[in-house]
């Protein structure tokens, strides 16, 4: 057997203990600089990566149909730089001065203080060329916050990844992966702040395994950095169903976050709807319209300020109070579901038993209009981000049999205790692990007479 080569020796052995060492090495551009900022380095670098490698193993395959099928070096030349060729096949467009292996070259045979410069002009040449981009990508490379020798480190680091007998498209997945590993762990990281951008696998799971969303549009009206589309993505490709089978459509109020769903949204391979830029959903709805058949989300909790409109035609079943808006969160996800539609939504304990402002009748009138499926009463620490009690609201328009299983149960509604489940995998955070989420997703699915279906999503831990 051939001696690996030094670098190669440094590499794990495998994904988890990969995605650590790539962790540990991003940790160090941390330093002074802002969390936010340090985060849109590492998951901008990642990112780069991927649309690199794509980019590249389009090519290759090109080169390989072309050479087969008889084209000369110029013709082969000619139409590797014919843009279609990769648009056509969602792979973007990636100039030759923002491809991976000339970045990392320049960084080793100039002056290491130019890396970040090159970097934010690659952003840009990736947003200009790519217009779903415009507005997307992270140049902060050469702020003076950014240690420009780690950075290039860093850069070294990401490119000598060797996935040997794996190919590209595994390259280009573990890549994927590596960019939600790194969104959970900023979400650590950042504690209570981390809880804006990005839901417990272990939450999101449990939504999509109880969904099952399998075609259709599938909408979260506070989006995060993405994680429901993500794992939505994965329940069909783990049933051997075309992800291409669902639309995405979501929304985003904050910027930064915006930013890395896009992202996100991207390294997987989805075309999301997630509007021309982040915007605020009670005051400007971006999907307005739009009937959805799946809903899943994870709305900020108890907000006390918010743009609240009385008279807005979304308040169905009454108007939300102004010093909260969970009830404004379900009446707007409810008023965007198909008349066959149905939803999962993460909320405080206390939307099922408030009564200020309102909700109480608010609430009487969703079970009444038989719109509640089923509750499930989640255990603590679950959410790293916030110590409260929370639940998650399963809804659908139609529960008669047919419409979405075969026992008729209008007027009836499921409540699941799921308090004792879990693990602890930190002194602060509990987890489910694939036993739990079956028995919560397999009870309602033999409560509406559903099929038995293996987990879509298994845990990567």
């Amino acid at each position: 057997m051939a001696p690996r080569k030094k670098q190669d020796a440094l590499l794990p052995s495998t994904d988890k203990e990969l995605k650590d060492t790539l962790w540990k090495a991003a940790d160090k551009l941390r330093g002074s600089m802002d969390a936010s900022q340090y985060k849109d380095v590492v998951l901008g670098l990642v990112f780069l990566k991927y649309v690199s490698d794509a980019f590249t193993a389009r090519a290759s395959a090109l080169t390989a149909e072309l050479t087969e099928e008889g084209y000369d070096a110029e013709a082969i030349a000619e139409t590797l730089e014919d843009r279609d060729e990769y648009t056509a096949s969602n792979v973007f467009w990636v100039d030759e001065d923002a491809r991976w292996p000339h970045l990392v070259q320049m960084a080793k045979v100039n002056d290491v203080k130019t890396i970040g410069q090159r970097l934010n002009e690659a952003m840009d040449l990736l947003m200009s060329d790519n217009p779903s981009l415009a507005g997307t990508l992270p140049r902060v490379f050469n702020n003076s916050s950014v240690d420009q020798r780690r950075l290039a480190e860093l850069l070294d680091l990401l490119n000598s990844l060797r996935f040997s007998g794996q190919g590209a498209s595994r390259a280009r997945d573990l890549l994927g992966e590596v960019y939600e590993y790194f969104l959970a762990k900023f979400a650590l990281s950042e504690g209570r702040r981390g809880g804006e951008f990005y839901t417990p696998a272990s939450v999101v799971r449990t939504i999509v395994e109880v969904l099952q969303p399998r075609e259709g549009r599938v909408y979260d009206p506070c989006c995060g950095s993405g994680g429901m589309f993500v794992q939505a993505e994965k329940f069909l490709a783990a049933h051997d169903d075309d992800p291409m089978k669902l639309s995405v459509y979501g929304q985003e109020n904050v910027e930064s976050t915006w930013r890395m769903a896009k992202m996100n949204l991207a390294i997987h391979g989805l075309n999301g709807n997630l509007g021309p830029r982040w915007g605020d959903t009670f005051s400007l709805d971006l999907h307005q319209g739009v009937q959805m058949d799946y809903v899943m989300a994870n709305p900020p909790f108890n907000i006390k300020d918010w743009n609240r409109v009385e008279s807005d035609s979304r308040w169905t079943y009454g108007v939300p109070p102004a010093k909260n808006a969970n009830y404004a969160w379900l009446q707007h996800i409810i008023s965007k579901l198909k008349p066959t539609g149905t939803a999962g939504v993460v909320m405080a304990n206390g939307s099922m038993t408030s009564k200020s402002g309102g909700e109480g009748e608010i609430r009487a009138q969703l079970v009444e209009n038989d719109l509640v499926s089923c509750m499930v009463a989640l255990p603590e620490k679950l959410f790293r981000s916030t110590g409260i009690p929370v639940c998650i609201w399963f809804f659908a328009k139609d529960k008669s049999a047919g419409r979405g299983g075969s026992v008729d149960r209008r007027g009836e509604v499921l409540f699941i205790d799921a308090r004792s489940l879990g693990h602890m995998v930190s002194r602060a955070e509990r987890a489910f692990s694939d036993a739990d989420i079956k028995q919560i997703a397999d009870a309602y699915h033999l409560w509406r007479g559903m099929e038995i279906l293996d987990l879509g999503t298994k845990d990567a831990t």
